[in-house]
């Protein structure tokens, strides 16, 4: 039995939140606050599998909350907000930051026709957050470089002319610290898949231009990659780029049950960059662009993944050391040095791919 935790200020979303979650005869609410200092002692007091944590509240915000509670007991955590609203959205990211492990669109009227697809992507979430093994947060751990040897020697002229990146569980608070230490003139474009909740995505790419010194964007089909740029995967659709150096966004099935996919994004990469690629997988559940990354490695692609030690969910890193196409192993801190020195390898004036 999973046993939650609903921190939520309205009675009115906290009781449809608790009907939704005991619908499920595998979830049991066991506490229910309706403010952050509420969620923090029962945290402490209920121990609980998870915690549903809205970002607005009186008295303590679900951000404070989300803090106190990875410091105080380590819990959990699954961010329920409002994508409309950008200081939500701006909150729930930055809560993520503090260690809460993913977000989800908070379940509007019963009677919309979004209502079913939020309620099964709660259920969903809350059955999967609430097997993660979370660690207390007194301040950012450390990265070590475990299990694999160096990055291979590369043939001359073979020098990084694209970065493609997969993540999903503990992705938005990688990619933001990795690009905030990337210089703003990064010499090579950057495109990521990143799993998150629909209606989201805006808000993340809002949420890391903000920090970091990168053009980041939602793409868009058919606009040229630029050097400097991050573009990131839209809602619903698999993102790709062709020959053209133009980026390409599908609407073809989803992949393993992804749509985008990081194994799409991949795929296209090494299919127009090969050599010149640098494919990275970051902190996820389950095994989404490993596929992928086995057409980099045959394209002569440079794989990299993130560490045990500095991810969230050690799942699709595990997955790519596992099937024995990672490169280099690295923590979440050693891969913008990393990724530095491998473009600084040629000129890169030219983003271009492969003819």
């Amino acid at each position: 039995m999973i046993r939650v935790v609903v921190a939520e200020d309205s009675p009115t979303a906290r009781q449809l939140l608790v009907e939704i979650l005991e619908s499920d005869p595998e979830i049991r609410v066991v506490g229910q606050a309706s403010h952050g200092a509420e969620a923090v002692e029962l945290a402490s007091g209920l121990r609980p599998d998870l915690i549903t944590m809205d970002v607005n509240m009186p008295v303590m915000d679900g951000l404070e909350a989300t803090k106190q509670i990875m410091a105080k007991a380590p819990t959990p955590i699954l961010i329920v907000s409002s994508s409309e609203n950008g200081r939500e959205v701006e909150f729930s990211l930055n809560a993520m930051r503090a260690g809460a492990l993913m977000v989800v669109a908070k379940p509007d009227d019963p009677r919309s026709m979004r209502f079913e697809g939020r309620r099964a992507e709660l259920l969903a979430m809350a059955k999967a957050m609430a097997g993660v093994k979370v660690v207390r947060r007194w301040a950012p751990q450390p990265a070590r470089t475990v299990g694999l040897p160096p990055t291979r020697p590369r043939a001359q002229g073979g020098s990084i002319r694209l970065v493609a990146i997969a993540a999903s569980t503990g992705g938005p608070a990688a990619l933001q610290r990795i690009f905030t230490a990337l210089p703003r003139d990064f010499t090579v474009p950057i495109l990521v898949v990143q799993h998150i909740a629909t209606g989201f995505v805006g808000g993340l790419a809002d949420w890391l231009l903000a920090s970091c010194g990168l053009l980041v964007k939602v793409a868009e089909p058919g606009e040229p990659v630029r050097e400097g740029t991050v573009f990131l995967a839209p809602d619903g659709r698999h993102l790709g780029i062709g020959k053209d150096a133009l980026v390409m966004l599908s609407d073809a099935p989803p992949l393993k049950g992804f749509r985008p996919s990081g194994t799409f994004l991949f795929e296209s990469a090494a299919g127009a960059y090969g050599a010149s690629l640098a494919a990275l997988i970051l902190t996820g559940m389950g095994s989404d662009g490993v596929e992928g990354l086995k057409a980099v490695k045959a394209a002569g692609g440079l794989v990299l993944a993130q560490d045990e030690a500095s991810s969230v969910v050690f799942g699709m890193p595990r997955e790519a050391i596992l099937a024995g196409v990672a490169d280099t192993v690295l923590g979440v801190d050693q891969i913008a040095p990393h990724l530095m020195e491998l473009v600084t390898g040629g000129n890169h004036a030219d983003a271009r791919p492969r003819r």
